[in-house]
């Protein structure tokens, strides 16, 4: 598959063809997983460029995401004052508190977001390991998926066929439940309610003590709580403000900032500059994603993909480690 060949859009017959509006020579995908995935993958986006010269790209900040290149000139990554690449052809990016750079030279890139309950499914590893960082696939989760994601993709000759084959992937690989997946899975909820920011408010709705928030939230989200819920509350606020082209309406962020300073000195946190000027550089991808991501997902970006089902009642704790993974019986 090249990148002539992707026609972009999505399986969803009821999204608008317009949601995937692109410059010319370039082309975006979004797909639903199997609903049988939808709680540990949180979309598949494609995105495609015929022009092989040097391209930079601003992305928000973000959970986890798989990565795989398709006919593409090397890719370098650029989070912070670190700078990863060429990146491997099967990447994974660890959770990310700093917006982050892509320079592209053409081609195809396909991204599988991961939960925290997908993450936790997948492997016994803390995702703290990867924070704010990008490594080989086959490193973060093994050599056989980077091995049968790049396969796969290889063979395709059309976009369409993307989302059947990572279904097939992926399919199987989530089934061993974890001890903490209701955990997990509010703590997700609370991640995206307007409003919470405060760890104690969190640990008591949660009825956990603050160390063990702490300790889950880094080994299954990739960061402290404090950080996770911060960077949801900006950009919850962030993202209304753009997609109403109202950067100056503050009337619009969250309800738990004091003024539009405290707000502004998040942006300088996850953005490392101003909202204006972080929109005014090189975010021609992220703009069209965040319009396509929402047609077809429902939250504009990963960060704010709260959880596919209702979150259960939490189980009773257990006195043993409630973070190692348990044989099954």
């Amino acid at each position: 598959m090249r990148a002539e060949d992707v026609r972009g859009g999505t399986s969803s017959g009821t999204v608008s063809p317009s949601a995937f509006v692109m410059p010319d020579g370039m082309a975006m995908r979004y797909d639903m997983p199997d609903p049988a995935l939808s709680e540990y993958l949180t979309g598949y986006a494609i995105y495609a460029s015929i022009d092989r010269t040097p391209m930079l790209n601003w992305y928000l900040p973000a959970p986890a995401m798989i990565s795989v290149l398709v006919d593409a000139g090397p890719l370098t990554v650029s989070i912070g004052n670190h700078r990863f690449g060429p990146v491997d052809r099967a990447s994974f990016y660890g959770p990310t508190s700093r917006a982050f750079r892509t320079e592209t030279r053409g081609g195809i890139a396909v991204g599988i977001g991961l939960s925290a309950l997908g993450w936790s499914r997948l492997t016994a590893r803390s995702a703290g390991d990867f924070h704010n960082r990008v490594a080989p696939l086959s490193v973060a989760l093994g050599a056989e998926l980077s091995a049968r994601l790049i396969e796969g993709l290889d063979a395709l000759d059309d976009d369409s066929m993307i989302k059947p084959l990572l279904d097939e992937v992926f399919c199987g690989l989530f089934d061993r439940p974890h001890p903490r997946d209701a955990l997990i899975r509010a703590f997700t909820a609370l991640t995206v309610t307007d409003g919470v920011i405060e760890m104690k408010d969190v640990a008591d709705r949660l009825d956990i003590p603050t160390h063990e928030l702490r300790r889950m939230a880094t080994r299954h989200f990739g960061m402290p709580p404090k950080l996770l819920l911060r960077r949801a509350r900006f950009l919850r606020s962030f993202i209304r403000l753009i997609t109403a082209d109202g950067l100056n309406d503050y009337s619009m962020i969250d309800s738990s900032y004091f003024d539009a300073s405290h707000f502004l000195r998040d942006a300088g946190t996850f953005l490392g500059t101003t909202p204006r000027r972080f929109i005014a550089s090189d975010t021609v991808f992220l703009r069209a994603s965040l319009r396509a991501r929402a047609a077809v997902i429902g939250a504009p970006t990963q960060a704010l993909h709260g959880v596919a089902k209702p979150a259960p009642t939490l189980p009773n704790r257990s006195s043993g480690d409630p973070d190692r993974l348990q044989p099954s019986a």
